[in-house]
């Protein structure tokens, strides 16, 4: 069964040099019925205007990932990490025991478009760590890469958590699918383009929670960017 979050009924934050939609329940946006779902407990959708951004603020406890669809995010933080991520670079930051760290628009003059994703760990006061991986388009194109896994297999990206997110570029007669077990759900996120996935039209935006389904199966994209979250079979976060 696929529980569909179309993109307009999501949370929007706009604040002049920040307009972010989230899937989420998330600062100021409350919604009862969305405050994550399995261990998956954040998907910002941020546009940032030329040099503006997030300015120091602490984390704890938390998995954090970046991902950037257009320009370029630059990244400070309290380990003395600084790094520029842009499209098809994938940033993981465990927060751990406490960090803090800044997030801008490393341009002057172009926007940058990312997702800010959040997974609660399974393992809390663990010595923070930055992560930062390259996955180029034709790692993608045509099929979903593993990007983040709990044992960082296949050259992803490590996280505190029973989790494998998946990333993948999907245009005309690409096809691909997923198998899921049987006590897994998983939830679908279309960042931009749209695609069918399971006989049902996503568009940029669009999420799904899914349940009890084999495979999530993706067909007929156009210009399609999409991640899936392989997760535990909880509803909600455990914090």
């Amino acid at each position: 069964m696929l529980e569909i979050r179309r993109s307009t009924d999501r949370g929007l934050a706009d604040f002049g040099w920040l307009h972010s939609h989230h899937t989420f329940s998330f600062g100021n946006y409350f919604d009862p019925q969305q405050v994550g779902f399995s261990d998956l407990l954040v998907i910002n959708d941020d546009t940032v205007q030329p040099g503006q951004g997030f300015g120091t603020h602490p984390h704890r406890d938390m998995e954090i990932f970046s991902y950037v669809l257009e320009g370029a995010l630059e990244h400070k933080d309290s380990m003395g990490t600084g790094s520029v991520i842009r499209p098809g670079d994938v940033q993981m930051m465990s927060a751990g025991t406490g960090i803090t760290h800044s997030e801008f628009n490393h341009s002057k003059s172009e926007l940058v478009h990312f997702l800010q994703i959040w997974i609660m760990p399974n393992i809390k006061a663990v010595k923070p760590r930055y992560q930062q991986v390259k996955f180029m388009e034709a790692d993608k194109r045509g099929k979903l890469r593993l990007i983040i896994s709990a044992d960082g297999e296949k050259g992803s990206l490590s996280v505190y958590q029973n989790v494998k997110v998946y990333a993948g570029l999907f245009d005309g007669d690409e096809t691909s699918s997923l198998k899921l077990a049987s006590d897994r759900f998983a939830y679908i996120h279309v960042a931009r383009g749209e695609a069918i996935i399971n006989g049902i039209r996503f568009n940029a935006g669009d999420g799904a929670r899914v349940r009890n389904e084999p495979s999530i199966d993706i067909q007929q994209g156009k210009d399609a960017e999409i991640l899936i979250f392989d997760l535990r079979a909880i509803e909600l976060p455990s914090r």
